[in-house]
């Protein structure tokens, strides 16, 4: 956009010298001049001309002088409108004032045309500065509006309501999921196959923020969907990784532990891809890892195959599944949380509640951390089995 520069001086000779000394500027469209011939014209041109960028002003001026018009800019507060005040040589009382008023420089009479030119062209080419700073930081604020919204976006699609079936008393589960980012890459869920059979679900995609959050969805949703067709955990796992790889290109790959509890029995049959063992607290405390072979992660390679294994839960059993950036979190020298650190926070929450258990973990966690930035997205699982009645 070219620029507008607002002459306001009542000498009527001084449009003539500028639209003289600047015809080349003008002609090309360079820069562009409005005239005023004092303060309350100033401020009905830059009513009238939004796109007028800068204010060249003398200070003695009928009806409203130069120092007022410059108090009357600074309350527009406009960052990309500049003044260069111009007054008489010698006149620093006034000068001084203009710049305490924001004046951006000043010039003084006689004008120097050389000077002027010099001043006007610094002048706008700070202002194209503060300009870009502007845009650069209204796009930055529109993306963080955008990640705000993706990021309630993405919690929306996770449960989020504990109990989630109050009418269940076979069991109990809770999960939650701290992002390291706006949005994350992480994932929990869980859902009925039928009416004893309990799907359950923890993932953890490469990578962070939007790129992440967007391949987190497309896993989630192909999960729930294959498990609604398919019946062994590992055969699920095989066909998601099938239809993964396409969507990851070579780039983003996930790990999943995927779970189906019958409530009736506590049987329980899974496969897992990549992703960390869980650990199972029976019902007198003992602490044990899930720790059955896994497959490979998710999304990157063709073919893969995917084992299914079973263990049973048995009345007060709880387990957890958790992602590497609980065991992962870093302290200030970049020491890690680690297994044997979530394994005693797990012990110690013996006898809690399931929302209990995760606080108590997350309670250990920003201990171990103490202020160190979070690095990953922090996702937990409990899932309590408690018999049929």
């Amino acid at each position: 956009m070219t620029p507008t520069i607002l002459v306001v001086d009542d000498e009527p000779d001084l449009e003539i010298l500028v639209r003289q000394r600047f015809r080349k500027q003008i002609r090309e469209d360079v820069m562009r001049f409005e005239f005023a011939q004092n303060g309350v014209q100033a401020l009905q041109k830059l009513d009238e001309h939004q796109d007028i960028s800068m204010v060249l002003s003398d200070i003695n001026m009928p009806e409203m002088d130069g120092l007022t018009l410059l108090e009357k800019i600074g309350e527009k507060n406009d960052p990309c409108l500049k003044s260069v005040i111009v007054s008489a040589y010698g006149d620093m009382e006034n000068i001084r004032t203009a710049m305490n008023r924001g004046a951006f420089d000043f010039l003084t009479k006689p004008i120097d045309f050389e000077d002027l030119e010099t001043t006007i062209s610094r002048t706008l080419r700070q202002l194209e500065v503060l300009k870009q700073a502007t845009h650069e930081r209204e796009q930055l604020l529109s993306v963080k509006n955008d990640l705000s919204t993706a990021a309630r976006i993405q919690q929306s699609i996770l449960p989020q309501t504990f109990p989630p079936f109050p009418h269940r008393k076979e069991f109990d589960i809770y999960a939650q999921m701290v992002p390291a980012k706006e949005v994350g890459g992480d994932f929990y869920d869980f859902f009925f196959l039928d009416e004893d059979r309990l799907a359950f679900v923890i993932g953890d995609v490469s990578g962070k923020g939007v790129p992440a959050a967007i391949f987190m969805a497309v896993s989630r949703t192909l999960l729930k969907a294959i498990a609604t067709q398919v019946v062994n955990p590992g055969e699920t796992l095989r066909r998601i990784n099938t239809m993964l790889i396409p969507e990851g290109n070579g780039r983003m790959f996930v790990t999943i532990f995927y779970g189906v509890l019958n409530t009736r029995t506590g049987d329980m049959q899974f496969s897992y891809g990549g992703h960390p063992p869980p650990y199972i607290k029976r019902s007198d405390g003992a602490i044990e890892p899930v720790t059955h072979e896994g497959g490979f992660l998710l999304g990157m390679v063709e073919g893969m195959e995917y084992d299914s294994h079973k263990i049973t839960l048995k009345p007060g059993d709880t387990i957890l599944l958790y992602t590497d950036g609980v065991t992962e979190a870093m302290d200030h020298d970049s020491q890690l949380f680690e297994t044997v650190r979530l394994e005693e926070s797990f012990r110690r929450s013996n006898g809690a509640g399931l929302k209990q258990m995760l606080q108590t973990i997350q309670t250990d966690l920003a201990g171990f951390s103490n202020g160190a930035p979070q690095t990953d997205d922090i996702t937990m699982l409990v899932l309590q089995y408690k018999g049929k009645n």
